[in-house]
């Protein structure tokens, strides 16, 4: 399951690259902006996602058992 998260994020961050890439001297537009920010918050709940069942799994825990947050849930987080 570990690597299917894996992939998700690296396609999630091609994506979000391709689109940053465009940015420079144009900007982006609105729907672009949008998905932008969709992306980065996918991007926090896979990693959220990725961190907390290894952290399951070094504690013996099934890491399959571990579900995905809500992403206001994850957006809400204190850097």
């Amino acid at each position: 399951m570990a690597d299917d998260i894996l992939r998700t994020i690296d396609t999630l961050v091609a994506e979000e690259h391709r689109l940053r890439e465009r940015a420079p001297g144009k900007g982006l537009g609105a729907e672009e902006r949008a998905r932008l920010q969709d992306l980065e918050q996918r991007l926090d709940q896979c990693w959220d996602l990725l961190r907390r069942r290894r952290a399951g799994a070094e504690s013996g825990e099934d890491p399959e058992r571990v579900e995905p947050r809500p992403v206001a849930e994850v957006e809400s987080y204190e850097q």
